[in-house]
């Protein structure tokens, strides 16, 4: 397993217009690399990123560890969860069994290498939903089991009918929520956190105008590129600019040196389509942050603290707290 993995959302999905002919050379030079771990779902474009990711996939199979995630659903199959489509979340049994073998179909492989509950069902015991995913592994159709945004509750409560390898959920110099419960007690259960958005969806970077953000950006609706909290994450990130500059790494390599240094279990999944910002993210591997380094950083997020919520009143429904 590569030390940083690639989040493949973006090349069809959520930002902006998609490109195949870039994003089929950046994942050929993801392999060149090393960047074995490869991250989609099949809500992401629906269902047109595993196809994407099987042009590569197929012709390379032994040399990625492909991860993949069912549970979010459309009604009436209107739209979709990134532009205005009224989602819910399904992890029944019995969809289970259905959304693995349009997976299987769309990613043209017979067994996906870590399958994740993209989100926790409401209405049905997580019992019930890693219950239906264990048949897989025994099927042979999916090697390791996840979860993606639950709760410690939730976890122990999945681990106990069978072991959950990982658990991906939100994690960056923005939004640290997981280090209160999620982060340690991973690390106690030997489970690898798997940090989606460890970019803050590219806001510590500091490459992104709000203002050229197309309509069809799933940014333009979350309350940190809105408002007052725009203006304190633009001095945030121009903050986190001058430090990364003062030690002769970007942005992004500080923050991904960063999320790195907080445990031996977390392999961070930025997402890009583009080959400059694979190669840019791979960097920040090699990178080993001083205690000054870290002391800088801290005093520099208490500095402006208005960073604002990571999602929406209607996509935190979906987070199990």
């Amino acid at each position: 397993m590569s030390a940083i993995g690639l989040g493949c959302m973006g090349m069809s999905a959520a930002y902006g217009v998609a490109d195949e002919k870039e994003s089929i050379k950046t994942l050929y030079r993801a392999l060149e690399l090393g960047v074995n771990f490869w991250d989609t779902a099949d809500v992401y474009g629906n269902g047109a990123n595993e196809e994407l990711l099987s042009k590569v996939l197929v012709e390379k199979r032994n040399q990625i560890f492909i991860a993949t995630k069912f549970g979010f659903r459309l009604r009436n199959n209107q739209g979709s969860v990134f532009a205005g489509g009224e989602s819910y979340v399904d992890a029944s049994p019995k969809y289970i069994k259905q959304a693995v073998e349009n997976s299987l179909k769309r990613l043209n492989i017979e067994t996906i290498d870590l399958y994740y509950a993209h989100r926790i069902d409401p209405t049905i015991p997580v019992e019930e939903t890693v219950g239906a995913m264990a048949e897989l592994v025994r099927e042979g159709k999916v090697r390791y089991l996840g979860l993606s945004e639950c709760s410690s509750e939730t976890l122990r409560k999945a681990y106990a009918i069978h072991p959950i390898s990982a658990v991906e959920s939100e994690y960056s110099l923005l939004t640290r929520d997981v280090e209160k419960e999620i982060l340690p007690l991973t690390k106690d259960m030997g489970i690898t956190l798997v940090p989606f958005s460890p970019l803050g969806r590219g806001l510590v970077a500091n490459t992104i105008n709000v203002n050229t953000l197309g309509e069809n950006d799933f940014r333009k609706h979350l309350p940190r590129y809105n408002s007052e909290h725009w203006e304190n994450n633009q001095k945030l990130a121009a903050g986190l600019a001058a430090i990364a500059t003062s030690k002769n790494m970007t942005s992004a390599q500080l923050a991904l040196a960063w999320l790195l240094a907080q445990g031996e279990n977390i392999i961070p999944i930025p997402g890009t389509k583009r080959m400059k910002y694979l190669e840019e993210n791979v960097q920040a591997a090699n990178i080993q942050l001083s205690q000054e380094d870290v002391v800088e950083i801290k005093v520099l997020l208490k500095k402006y603290p208005n960073i604002g919520d990571r999602y929406n009143e209607y996509d935190f429904k979906f987070v199990n707290k």
